[in-house]
């Protein structure tokens, strides 16, 4: 499967130069500073290990689109014969400082851009090793360093002469033997008598250093699987970032040549992946924000996954699969053309899912009780596509989706879920087979309603949502229930019930103050009212609304709270009232009796 030899340098950034070694498009882009290509020149001229560089064999199964190194413009467009894996910020460096004739694209340590020539100092380098990195000097473009806010030049190296007075050499030509000879002459010509012998020992110390470092690089065959080099990237890539599935069908889509055959141009997966995503973000906002990035929200990953899982379960169907799975290899081992063929069934899915989303009054990423639930739904909804429009199937689509997020059943490892889910939401919505294990399995026990303090919790986002369904109606908006397109253009958000400054006087019971059961979806403008005790704002309220107290009286069971209790500032006897109006929501959309906690401990056993 691979192989490890050792390469010369001038060999590697030979091949770099003509395209002979390129990266995959998967691979990030070049982004090293100033001085740590300083650092890694001093290494190469001391002849100290590099690290071991990984490519792959072209001409297999697998094929990624490839791009040259930063800097590299080979002539026309070469078949590269290896690709960079790992290795490309040390060889792209060093290509570019030594091999370039062209100062070198990079960053000072504040991440600003600059460009940079590369020298060592000839005296320091024939010194001790231990100074070496201080030996190499980096200088602008123009070959000028200043200081004092660029008014005073302290190292002028624009012409030859300069260098050689300087005793700088310009490594950007140390593999160019012609130029090398051309530029010692110059050097033993500024200064014979104490030159000539200084050169001997820098083109021991130095020079000849460079010309014999080799680099052990290890090749993989052409035959390795993408999930193999996908597995080995992860574990040798030095820069710590994790390879992207989606990156790596990126670059094998682009690669795929019956796709470019047939229609003249590679497949570009990011701008497929940009209309589809923009298209539901931009009429579901709970998708994500499109100002905060493409990945924001539903990610390219959850509509891979959705895929991957209507996928083999076709595959399973028509008895070439084992499994409804979107594992990584699922992933990994998705042929263009099936997701071609399947991408817009998905996006037709997410859009749906994104209706469903609304009709449960759940409408901004910050109140989805769980993103990856959507996942299975979708791929479900591709699957079935209108058989899910039914009353029956709506009900049980509603009854699982309510079950698997007031059980929090996705709030762990969910891959398995995924598959589960499908698998048996199918026959139960078609056939009215068993209910899934997300139906069955999951449970509400009424003392978690004490814990649900904050939208970390998925109850607590679905309990919010519940009651916006149900029929709340806001305390300064009365006119009509609130509704999906009302809750941003009122600004609702979950306000307390009874203040925080109100239990400053110790008046809770005992009971918790700050969890749901204290808490229900208002506008901004109802909650800028509710200051003090609710006796003394809900007159506030009553004489903004224009109603009699007793109509208002209605407007406050909306949102399951007694209004006795409310008016008489009757802490513990609203908190258990909403506590049972609440569980009796929760098993109203469950479909099952919650686990009550007041039950003798006999019937409890």
């Amino acid at each position: 499967m691979a192989a490890l030899d050792n390469v010369k340098l001038k060999d590697v950034l030979a091949d770099v130069a003509s395209g002979s070694l390129q990266l995959p498009d998967f691979q990030r882009n070049w982004k090293w500073d100033d001085d740590r290509i300083r650092a890694i020149i001093a290494t190469v001229t001391l002849d100290y290990p590099l690290g071991v560089v990984m490519t792959l064999q072209t001409g297999g199964a697998t094929r990624f689109r490839s791009r040259t190194l930063t800097g590299a413009r080979p002539d026309g467009d070469p078949a590269a014969d290896l690709l960079l894996l790992d290795g490309q910020q040390r060889l792209t460096s060093l290509f570019q400082a030594l091999w370039l004739d062209a100062p070198v694209e990079t960053a000072d340590a504040r991440g600003k851009a600059i460009q940079r020539w590369y020298y060592v100092d000839i005296v320091k380098a024939v010194g001790p090793s231990a100074d070496r990195d201080e030996a190499i000097v980096s200088v602008p473009a123009d070959k000028v360093l200043r200081t004092d806010f660029n008014r005073t030049v302290v190292l002028d190296l624009s012409t030859t002469e300069a260098e050689c007075t300087a005793g700088l050499f310009p490594l950007h030509f140390v593999f160019d033997a012609q130029r090398v000879n051309e530029w010692k002459k110059a050097y033993i010509k500024a200064d014979e008598d104490r030159n000539w012998d200084l050169w001997g020992q820098f083109d021991e110390a130095v020079l000849q250093q460079v010309r014999a470092f080799q680099v052990p690089m290890i090749r993989l065959a052409a035959s390795t699987s993408m999930d193999a080099v996908c597995a080995v990237f992860e574990r040798v890539n030095t820069g710590g970032v994790p390879l992207n599935v989606f990156e790596l069908l990126t670059a094998t889509y682009a690669g795929d040549r019956d796709y470019v055959e047939r229609t003249g141009d590679y497949y570009q997966l990011p701008e497929v992946w940009r209309e589809i995503k923009q298209a539901l973000a931009s009429k579901y906002p709970v998708f994500g924000r499109l100002d905060s990035g493409l990945e924001n929200g539903l990610s390219s990953i959850d509509f891979l996954q959705a895929i991957a899982l209507v996928r083999t379960w076709e595959r399973k169907q028509q008895g070439l699969g084992a499994t409804v799975s979107c594992k990584r290899r699922d992933l990994l081992d998705l042929p263009l053309a099936d997701f071609v063929r399947l991408a817009p069934k998905l996006a037709d899915a997410f859009a749906w899912v994104g209706d469903f989303l609304e009709r449960q009054c759940i409408v901004s990423p910050t109140d989805l009780p769980y993103k990856t639930q959507l996942v299975p739904l979708a791929a479900v909804r591709a699957i079935l596509d209108t058989a899910m429009d039914g009353l029956g199937a709506e009900e049980k689509v509603e009854q699982w989706y309510w079950c698997g997020v007031l059980g929090e059943m996705y709030g762990g490892s969910t891959e398995t879920r995924f598959t589960k889910d499908v698998e048996q939401l199918v026959p139960w919505i078609v056939q009215d087979e068993r209910a899934p294990e997300t139906v069955t399995e999951a449970f509400f026990f009424a003392d978690r309603l004490d814990t649900l303090t904050t939208r970390n919790s998925a109850a607590y986002k679905g309990i919010y949502a519940l009651l916006i369904k149900q029929g709340a109606v806001d305390w300064h908006h009365t006119g009509a229930p609130l509704s999906p397109g009302r809750l941003d253009e009122y600004s609702v958000d979950v306000r307390q019930i009874f203040p925080k400054t109100w239990f400053r006087r110790g008046n809770s019971h005992g009971l918790p103050t700050s969890s749901i059961v204290n808490k229900t979806p208002l506008s901004y403008r109802a909650a800028m009212d509710m200051t003090g005790a609710p006796s003394s704002y809900l007159p506030t309220l009553i004489a903004a609304s224009d109603m009699r107290p007793e109509w208002f009286d209605d407007v406050l069971t909306t949102h399951l709270i007694d209004p006795d209790a409310l008016r008489e500032n009757d802490y513990e006897r609203f908190y258990h009232d909403r506590s049972k109006q609440l569980q009796d929501l929760v098993h109203s959309a469950m479909g099952k009796k919650t686990m009550l906690r007041d039950l003798p401990e006999d019937d409890a056993r």
